[in-house]
């Protein structure tokens, strides 16, 4: 039977302590509370830093059996830089950056082998004209690097933030790669609920859900992430009807981030008790 995993964009917010840890809990106790409550976690760190075998190794040990761990391919493995304001077109998925992926891959195998690797997503900034023209030049560089990272390396998901981007050209290079479409709710981009009305956006056999928000829109309101500052129980509702639908078919996992409401643990648990509510899967 298909299950849904809920959890949040990362689990090392200090502000966390207190509404969700309890009081005094250290740093490097964070993610064994964390697993008490929730079954999975989306590693948002290993974007800015590959991760090294032993913090991988770590983060399964204090995690229990049956967690999943989520996480994100650090952009230096396909956008050969640190900083995406510095991009360089010509290696932007380029073959010369094999070697990093395949050395961030093979670090994985810790989690593999404890049973506790999620998926890997590729997390795409918005890229300007200048680096991609359009469409089909972006897709030109994606197929191959997909192709080159191998299907049944890690179970991979694709997320995009130009919406000029979202058509079924993108969706069909997906499927030939058996790489999830990353469906995200963020500022600028179509919501996932309208993406479906055009689209079959289900492109393997699981799906990944991302609730980002408006950045701006919430540090307007508060700068410390302890409480939920914004309503979007309209949206999450509009959410909660996608994924039923969805993970009637296919393993699902959705993340909060603070970013969309205030505090990333207060949404997915809002999400989660209107999703089992109203009769969805769970996790």
């Amino acid at each position: 039977m298909p299950t849904l995993r809920y959890g949040t964009s990362s689990w090392s917010e200090k502000s966390w302590v207190g509404p969700f840890y309890p009081p005094g809990t250290k740093p490097g106790d964070m993610l064994a509370a964390y697993a008490r409550e929730f079954d999975t976690v989306e590693a948002d760190s290993t974007y800015y830093h590959r991760p090294s075998r032993d913090l991988l190794r770590r983060w399964a040990e204090v995690t229990p059996p049956g967690f999943v761990l989520a996480s994100k391919m650090p952009r230096e493995c396909f956008l050969g830089c640190d900083d995406p304001r510095a991009l360089d077109p010509a290696r932007v998925m380029a073959a010369e950056l094999e070697p990093l992926a395949a050395a961030h891959v093979a670090a994985l195998a810790t989690l593999r082998e404890a049973g506790k690797l999620g998926p890997v997503l590729i997390q795409f900034p918005w890229f300007r004209k200048d680096v991609f023209a359009g469409l089909d030049a972006f897709l030109a560089r994606l197929d191959p690097y997909l192709a080159r990272l191998g299907a049944g390396t890690c179970r991979w998901a694709v997320e995009v933030r130009n919406r000029e981007y979202l058509h079924a050209e993108l969706l069909d290079v997906l499927r030939r790669h058996k790489a999830a479409l990353a469906l995200v709710e963020i500022r600028a981009m179509p919501h996932p609920a309208d993406l479906v009305e055009r689209l079959d956006v289900r492109t393997t056999d699981f799906f990944y859900a991302r609730l980002i928000g408006d950045r701006s829109a919430v540090e307007r309101v508060t700068k410390t992430f302890d409480k939920v500052v914004l309503d979007r129980s309209a949206s999450l509702r509009r959410w909660a009807q996608l994924l039923r639908v969805q993970a009637a078919s296919a393993d699902g996992f959705v993340y909060a981030n603070n970013h969309y409401a205030g505090f990333g643990v207060g949404t997915i648990r809002e999400f989660r008790r209107m999703v089992e509510g109203e009769g969805g899967a769970a996790g």
